[in-house]
């Protein structure tokens, strides 16, 4: 059923041109994760035959479906062997449930009764047995994305490219869907745009980070959380990251001098990225201090997120009320809450 997907996605656009390259290996899942406007979506199109190319190529199952240069291949959406799953289900409205899931299926050649057999078995291994003589209407809306995952499953599809189909559900139904997404995409190819790191964790197996149009990083997706290699990459895990150097077996920037528990490589005057949550971050003094200037006061769920020149720390209403733009404040760390990355 599934296939390995070589791409080479070269798109010109506006403000900059979409260049980037991976594989997927047969039954792999890729999560592909940047800023709004790095040109996620425009590959995904790409892949799917919405969006022609201006260069490279598309490969499934070693066959060519799109080439820019001499041949031109182009071959029509529905030809691919490639389904596309995006935030809204989009289900017949006219159609029960069943004739939905069959619908694929039948296009394809497949006999009605058989189609619907089919249909169901699905239905049941989305969560859903017994629902499909109902209209999509009659669904809530997290039961509408897992009859889509039905429906796009059910087509028997090479590769399948999800589009942040769980931005649209509330926290509690999106776990429910994620976790059912991980169990119905086992080996099946996929490649998953997502802002959210928990989805790529919980569904993917590698994860390539995007911005302006560029891979700016790829790899396992918890070895490319661990250690971000670019601010963007870092927001995207949580995280906070600070590039100074290697020195004398501690890290050191302008007026910070920090060290960690763990080990790390890297000759005096190497660059070197200090990675830390924001929430680790101490007011005051400690084992590694350094003085900072606050920026700006956020709100958070949990408090207030202090933005300094020199660092981000999460703390409570209280401390934060002590502080205001302008003012200047100790920060601290311990050294087991710090990892030093090759930047």
């Amino acid at each position: 059923m599934s296939a390995a997907l070589t791409a080479h996605v070269v798109v010109r656009r506006r403000a900059f041109t979409v260049d980037v390259a991976f594989d997927v290996a047969p039954g792999e899942t890729l999560a592909v994760m940047g800023r709004s406007g790095a040109g996620k979506s425009t590959v995904l199109e790409a892949l799917a035959g919405l969006q022609a190319l201006d260069g490279g190529e598309i490969s499934l199952g070693g066959r060519v479906i799109d080439r820019a240069d001499h041949p031109r291949v182009r071959t029509d959406p529905m030809r691919r062997g490639i389904v596309l799953l995006g935030q809204d289900a989009r289900l017949f409205p006219h159609m029960s449930v069943r004739e939905n899931v069959a619908f694929g299926p039948r296009a394809a050649g497949v006999a009605a009764a058989d189609a619907r057999t089919d249909a169901d078995a699905w239905l049941a291994r989305v969560g859903l047995p017994g629902v499909g003589d109902r209209r999509p209407a009659e669904l809530s809306g997290g039961e509408q994305q897992r009859v889509a995952v039905a429906r796009a499953l059910a087509a028997r599809p090479r590769a399948v490219l999800l589009d942040e189909p769980l931005v649209a559900l509330d926290a509690v139904t999106a776990g429910e869907i994620r976790a059912m997404l991980r169990e119905a995409l086992g080996g099946v190819t996929a490649v998953a745009v997502t802002h959210d790191a928990v989805d790529a964790a919980a569904l993917a197996d590698r994860l390539l980070i995007m911005e302006g149009g560029r891979a700016t990083q790829a790899g396992a997706v918890r070895d490319v959380l661990a250690a971000p290699a670019t601010d963007v990459a870092a927001r995207i895990a949580g995280l906070e990251r600070v590039v100074g150097v290697a020195s004398r077996g501690e890290w050191a920037a302008s007026g910070w001098r920090l060290r960690s528990t763990e080990p790390f490589a890297g000759a005096d005057g190497s660059a070197l990225a200090a990675v830390f949550r924001a929430v680790d971050v101490r007011l005051g003094d400690g084992p590694n201090g350094w003085d900072a200037v606050v920026r700006s006061l956020e709100p958070t769920v949990t408090g207030v997120r202090v933005v300094a020149d020199r660092g981000v720390a999460e703390v409570s209403v209280a401390d934060a009320a002590r502080f205001a733009p302008g003012d200047g404040l100790r920060f601290s760390i311990e050294p087991e809450h710090l990892r030093f990355v090759p930047a």
